[in-house]
C-alpha cells in the first residue's frame, strides 16, 4: 500500500491540538520531531531519553508527521486538515512556520521507522510508559502504562500529560471515583486506575479517541476499572466524584469549570493541563471564580498543570 507523509513545520505549543486533528482526519501513526528531546534535563523529569540523533530533529521549531493512505478522498482530507490547523488560530495557539510538505512513502518504509522515536520513558515516581514492542522489565516498585502510538493520540511522554500523572500520583490516595476529560488515549484514565482508583469514566468527544482508548484500557488489563465513552465535556454526567483531571487546551478548560464544580465532592479535586504558560493566569481566574482553591500550580518548558480543590 502507498501512503502520504504530511508533514508539518509548527510549534510546541501547536503539537498536541495538531496531533488530534491529524487523528481524527485518519492518520495511522503520528511522529513528533521536536529538537528540545535532545536537551531537556530529563534526570529532574523522570524520563529517559535513549539513541536520538539530532539528524532526525529540525533546527527550530517542531516538525509532526502523519501518515494516510493514498486514495481517491487524500487531497480532501489533506485540504480538511489544513483548514482545521489553520483554525487553531481562532484559540490564539502560535502554528509557527506552518509550513506543510507531502510525500509518498511505501508502508514497508515507514511501518517500523518511526517506531525509534518512541522508547520507555520513567515519567514520575512510580509510573514508567512502554511503547508495546519494546521488551521492558519493570523493577519492584515501578508501574508500567502500554501504549501503542500507532493507535493512540501520542505517546503519553508530552509535558502536558507527564504533569497530569505526576499530580495524579501527588493527589490520589485510593479508591477515588475519577471523571477524565478529553481523554485522548486513555493514558490519564489508565494511570488513575493503577494508583488505585475505584471507579474511572474517560470521555471524548472523538469517536476515534473513544475507540482508542477502549483499546489501550484492555491492553493494560484495567477494564474492571476504567470505562470509556463519547461525550462532550461533562454535559450528560450525574452523580458525586473525587477527582476529575482535564488535559485539554485551556480555552476549553475554562468552559466547564462551573460544571467540575457541581458534579466534585466537598474537597475534591479538579487537575487541569494542556496549558500554555501564557493562559496561565486565565485558567486560575476561572477557577477561582467556579470556588476553586487552587492548592499548586506545576511547570515543564512552556506547560503548565494546575491542582486544585472545591
Amino acid at each position: 500500500m502507498k501512503w502520504s507523509e504530511f508533514s508539518i513545520h509548527t510549534t510546541e505549543e501547536a503539537v498536541e491540538p495538531v496531533c488530534n486533528i491529524l487523528h481524527e482526519a485518519g492518520a495511522s501513526g503520528v511522529v513528533i520531531e521536536d529538537p528540545i528531546d535532545l536537551i531537556k534535563d530529563w534526570g529532574v523529569h523522570y524520563g529517559e531519553i535513549y539513541q536520538l540523533s539530532p539528524d532526525d530533529y529540525p533546527e527550530d521549531g517542531v516538525i509532526v508527521k502523519a501518515y494516510f493512505p493514498v486514495n481517491s478522498f487524500l487531497l480532501e482530507t489533506i485540504d480538511e486538515v489544513k483548514a482545521s490547523i489553520n483554525g487553531l488560530t481562532t484559540y490564539e495557539i502560535d502554528l509557527g512556520r506552518n509550513s506543510v510538505q507531502l510525500a509518498e512513502v511505501n508502508e514497508e518504509d515507514w511501518a517500523t521507522a518511526w517506531k525509534k522515536y518512541y522508547k520507555p520513558v520513567k515519567i514520575s515516581k512510580s509510573i514508567t510508559i512502554t511503547p508495546t514492542w519494546e521488551d521492558y522489565t519493570p523493577t519492584e516498585d515501578e508501574m508500567i502504562i502500554e501504549l501503542d502510538p500507532g493507535m493512540a493520540f501520542g505517546t503519553g511522554t508530552h509535558p502536558t500529560t507527564v504533569l497530569c500523572i505526576q499530580a495524579l500520583e501527588s493527589v490520589m490516595q485510593g479508591g477515588e471515583e475519577v471523571i477524565d476529560v478529553g481523554t485522548g488515549s486513555g493514558v490519564l484514565s489508565i494511570a488513575a486506575a493503577k494508583l488505585g482508583a475505584k471507579r474511572v469514566i474517560g470521555l471524548d468527544l472523538d469517536q476515534v479517541a473513544v475507540d482508542s482508548a477502549a483499546l489501550n484500557v484492555e491492553l493494560n488489563q484495567v477494564h474492571d476499572t476504567v470505562t470509556v465513552r463519547q461525550g462532550n465535556l461533562l454535559e450528560q454526567i450525574d452523580g458525586s466524584y473525587d477527582l476529575v483531571v482535564a488535559n485539554i487546551l485551556a480555552e476549553v478548560i475554562v468552559q466547564f469549570v462551573q460544571d467540575a464544580a457541581a458534579i466534585l465532592k466537598p474537597g475534591g479535586a479538579f487537575i487541569t493541563s494542556g496549558i500554555i504558560k501564557r493562559k496561565k493566569q486565565e485558567v486560575k481566574d476561572s477557577l477561582v471564580s467556579a470556588g476553586f482553591t487552587i492548592d499548586e500550580v506545576i511547570e515543564m518548558d512552556d506547560w503548565v498543570a494546575i491542582i486544585a480543590s472545591k
